[in-house]
């Protein structure tokens, strides 16, 4: 059975919940490496990330490296005397940084490689219409996601599932796999798998304004993943024209109305209690909305205090 001793890498949330699985479960953590402080909200306060923010509260060694190929960090890091380190949701490693300990470093991915390697991996798998997405562990090696596989555990993607309750699903999952993995690197029972490269391969692109953006024009199945795999964060986007206002909304929730009909794809068909977007082959039904400067809002809040021209539109 080998001593390990591990530096764990992460930053959000996602990855607080498999540090705190590795903590609750005895593992000895000689540190923590996580993004430095930013400023933030209109006091520019220092913000600490959730990684920190937990490694503090429980007496954790925590590195913050603003260069991670910097000869202080790479020297800090030696110290800790790691001889595994493990990686989620961080930043791509310097070879310098990722080959230095004994017994690798590996990383925790939310999907089920090769697919959706990439920056945004929940995401797309939804945007994508996917039925079922997971886990991986890998082993970093140049290249971004591409390492020897270690293990992999699938989960469902339910029809309604948005990408937070999805996030959720696959923290607690991705919990369990790194103590797997962890587990077998400390009895020496490790087998890998090379990850295998074909041309269909999906990737998990970075999000932008421009592919967070609503297309009316595209099918109902794909406007109503859209909407599911961006919400609650960064949420799918489209702007309204009503009247004299010509406004970039959110919208956070939809259902499908799969019906013929021959009104223009992206009018705006409103009720005292219903909002719905004529598409192909059906009408999207908007649950949650956010107009510019406005909280979220379900659509009833929405239609008790703003007007929908007969004429309005989403483009």
């Amino acid at each position: 059975m080998k001593d390990l001793k591990i530096v764990f890498m992460g930053t959000p949330d996602f990855a607080v919940t498999i540090l705190k699985t590795l903590v609750e479960n005895k593992q000895n953590i000689v540190g923590v490496i996580t993004a430095p402080d930013k400023p933030a909200g209109r006091g520019r306060k220092l913000n600490e990330s959730a990684v920190k923010v937990y490694a503090k509260s429980v007496g954790l060694n925590i590195l913050q490296p603003t260069n991670l190929k910097s000869e202080d960090f790479l020297e800090e890091l030696k110290a800790l005397n790691a001889n595994l380190q493990i990686v989620v949701a961080f930043r791509m490693l310097p070879k310098a940084v990722w080959q230095m300990p004994e017994y690798g470093t590996f990383n925790l991915h939310a999907s089920l490689l090769p697919n959706y390697r990439g920056a945004a991996p929940i995401n797309w798998a939804i945007i994508n219409g996917e039925t079922k997405t997971g886990v991986s562990t890998f082993f970093i090696d140049e290249k971004i996601d591409t390492g020897a596989m270690i293990l992999q555990e699938e989960i469902t993607i339910e029809p309604e599932e948005h990408a937070g309750s999805l996030h959720d699903k696959l923290m607690h999952l991705g919990s369990d796999l790194v103590l797997k993995t962890v587990n077998l690197i400390k009895e020496g029972s490790v087998t890998t798998v090379p990850q295998q490269e074909t041309a269909d391969i999906k990737t998990a692109y970075k999000l932008n304004k421009d592919n967070c953006k609503i297309d009316w024009n595209t099918s109902i199945d794909d406007i109503h993943n859209k909407i599911r795999g961006l919400s609650p964060y960064p949420a799918a986007w489209c702007t309204l024209i009503n009247g004299d206002d010509d406004l970039d909304i959110k919208i956070y929730s939809a259902k499908k109305e799969i019906i013929e009909h021959k009104d223009t794809i992206g009018s705006i068909v409103s009720t005292k209690k219903e909002l719905k977007v004529a598409v192909s082959k059906g009408y999207l039904i908007i649950d949650d909305i956010k107009l510019p400067g406005k909280r979220t809002m379900d659509v009833k809040s929405l239609l008790n205090g703003y007007q929908f021209e007969s004429d309005a539109k989403m483009l």
